[in-house]
């Protein structure tokens, strides 16, 4: 069961020209950093209430979010939502036929379990799917 929206992916060229705006201007509760290899990017994280803000910068070219921003440029890319049971809701989803890019999770930064519902299933947004483990902030 999805119980939140645990935070908003938002793609961009460079952490250190953004973080500034998000940290400074608005006054967000800044996480930190953290460098995700399976994604080939890196994360700033910012709080706001319950919901995070995920600044996400490619770390190469190869990258999912370096072709996003290649296609759309910088801009939201994914909203994710929290699950207790990201196992459960995966299969919940395949039994309702939702297309997924991952069947399975993966680990994703804070060592949070994640897996993307295809966007063609989702009115062209991508949406992820987590569930929190390790060192949620």
């Amino acid at each position: 069961m999805i119980t939140q929206i645990n935070h908003i992916g938002i793609a961009v060229h460079s952490l250190e020209e953004q973080v500034p705006f998000y940290r400074d201007v608005l006054g967000l509760n800044y996480l930190g950093e953290e460098i995700v290899e399976d994604q080939k990017v890196r994360v700033a994280m910012f709080k706001v209430g319950e919901v995070k803000i995920e600044l996400l910068e490619p770390t190469d070219p190869s990258s999912p979010i370096a072709a996003f921003l290649s296609k759309k440029g910088e801009g939201i890319h994914h909203v994710a939502f929290q699950t207790d049971n990201i196992e459960q809701q995966l299969n919940d989803l395949k039994n309702k036929q939702i297309r997924l890019i991952d069947e399975q999770p993966r680990i994703g930064a804070h060592q949070t379990k994640i897996a993307f519902i295809h966007p063609k299933a989702s009115g062209k947004v991508l949406m992820e799917i987590c569930q929190p483990g390790g060192e949620e902030k």
